[in-house]
């Protein structure tokens, strides 16, 4: 059954396509219901919006790693760790890096 949420978040969305939450929304929700590729369509689309929006830069930096696309993964994880550090988002930053050394050389 499909997460609930997806459905609503459409409609903001659609209404609203700059809502980085709403974003940031449909592409967790598409990660609880293991649709990978979507949940990487979306926050991508997130960080587009909002290139400043480190917890997206994580979440999509693992969807890409279930999908195996580790060097999409790798240039995410890059630019989230540059991000997020000059956010100051620690935990994210923390995240990013221990993400970024159990990727294979």
């Amino acid at each position: 059954m499909p997460n609930p949420r997806i459905d609503p978040l459409k409609k903001i969305l659609a209404m609203d396509p700059n809502d980085d939450m709403a974003w940031f929304g449909l592409g967790k929700a598409y990660m609880d219901d293991g649709n990978f590729e979507e949940a990487a369509t979306a926050l991508r689309q997130c960080v587009t919006v909002k290139p400043t929006y480190s917890a997206a830069y994580f979440a999509l930096a693992q969807s890409l790693h279930t999908l195996n696309r580790l060097d999409e993964c790798r240039t995410v994880i890059a630019t989230g760790i540059d991000v997020s550090t000059k956010n100051g988002d620690a935990m994210v930053t923390k995240n990013l890096e221990a993400m970024k050394s159990s990727l294979p050389s």
